[in-house]
């Protein structure tokens, strides 16, 4: 299938995708804050600059964007039909790069959770329950 977008089209509709502020973090951040915790964002001390960190509980949230970084739903098995090599290795380079900052962060003692974009999707029977398991253990 051939993109409906030109060459140029495309690349300008990529960059304008941001890393801080997408919807589902301020979707997850909004809740957090609901739920009563305070915590601070994107901390550049910390493994993978953490969209969220609550330093008094030692836990941290990742907002993650299913397709950057290959989530197994339907939103990060999407394989583009374009320059599919290039997307296959930053894809891959991305789930290495997490896994290398998941493991730096358990081992500084930090509590992680990851929460996929898919997930804010279905926020009453999947990302409520999820982040009030994980903040209140």
């Amino acid at each position: 299938m051939t993109d409906v977008h030109s060459a140029a089209q495309r690349s300008f509709n990529m960059s304008r995708i941001g890393s801080r502020d997408t919807k589902p973090e301020m979707i997850v951040r909004s809740i957090v804050h609901q739920m009563g915790f305070r915590f601070r964002l994107h901390r550049r001390d910390l493994p993978g600059k953490p969209d969220i960190v609550m330093s008094s509980r030692h836990k941290i949230i990742f907002v993650h964007g299913c397709f950057w970084h290959s989530h197994h739903c339907r939103y990060g098995r999407v394989t583009p039909a374009t320059n599919s090599e290039f997307w296959k290795s930053k894809r891959g380079g991305n789930k290495v790069r997490d896994r290398r900052h998941l493991r730096r962060l358990r081992e500084d003692g930090w509590q992680v959770l990851v929460v996929w974009e898919c997930w804010t999707k279905r926020i009453d029977d999947v990302l409520i329950p999820r982040l009030q398991a994980f903040l209140n253990e």
